[in-house]
């Protein structure tokens, strides 16, 4: 059997090792070798598997295989090595990439649907995580595009409206040179700006709490049109609900 990388050749060797509940160790894990033998090699089992990558076919390729586990395949347990996080994270990609806020327990059963196995809820909430930032960049890679995406809408819309205010970074009691900090952010779609012309005057402001990585307040600023419509009109991510904020 050909692979294309070594990452999708390990794990494949991973799920057909957790769907069986069986495990291995790997005794030699090289750029262009992986080795590995049951756990029980020469207790009772021969299972052994070597991949390498044959540069000529620029592919990974099983070399050497000795068939099927003769060792007694018993019911996967819960503290299988192999099924970490990260491999749950690849299984539920499809899952996480179709509904970001799918339920943990929704994971746990897929796992159990899948792999005949249950997960822990902690190990269920990492693998989402790690999930979400495959899928849609990590957190700290999102807030450091914020101020780019921010100056993109302006351009592509113009007459919008932001203002950004950042701290500063320190060590101890010196700054951190070309370190910003976000504090506060202000946005207003140029739509929104048109449409407050026509609304009454009254101006509603409402917050959600963020429960991400980096936490806060979503502020929403709405009006109301002459014909009872709820327009929004400006938005913020500040600290809190507060008299400054």
């Amino acid at each position: 059997m050909e692979y294309s990388s070594r990452k999708s050749v390990v794990a494949a060797i991973r799920r057909y090792t957790i769907v069986r509940g069986v495990d291995y160790d790997v005794y030699e894990s090289e750029p262009q070798t992986f080795y590995a033998k049951c756990k029980m090699y020469g207790r009772g089992c021969d299972w052994l598997i070597r991949a390498s990558l044959i540069r000529k076919k620029d592919c990974w390729e099983i070399r050497r295989y000795n068939g099927r586990h003769t060792c007694t395949m018993g019911a996967i347990s819960q503290d299988h090595s192999k099924l970490d996080s990260d491999t749950v994270a690849d299984s539920i990609m499809p899952l996480v990439e179709t509904d970001p806020s799918i339920k943990v327990k929704s994971i746990i059963a897929e796992v159990q649907s899948r792999f005949n196995y249950t997960i822990s809820y902690r190990k269920a909430w990492l693998a989402k995580q790690k999930s979400i930032a495959k899928v849609f960049g990590g957190w700290e890679d999102l807030y450091q595009a914020l101020p780019w995406w921010l100056s993109v809408m302006v351009q592509k819309i113009p007459g919008s409206v932001v203002q950004i205010e950042t701290r500063l970074l320190y060590n101890g009691n010196e700054e951190a040179q070309g370190v910003k900090i976000l504090h506060r952010v202000f946005w207003s779609f140029n739509p929104c700006v048109r449409a407050f012309r026509h609304c009454k005057p009254l101006v509603q402001v409402d917050g959600t709490h963020l429960y991400g990585k980096y936490k806060g307040t979503l502020l929403v600023a709405v009006a109301q049109d002459v014909n009872q419509n709820i327009v929004p009109i400006a938005f913020a991510l500040v600290e809190g609900e507060t008299a400054d904020a």
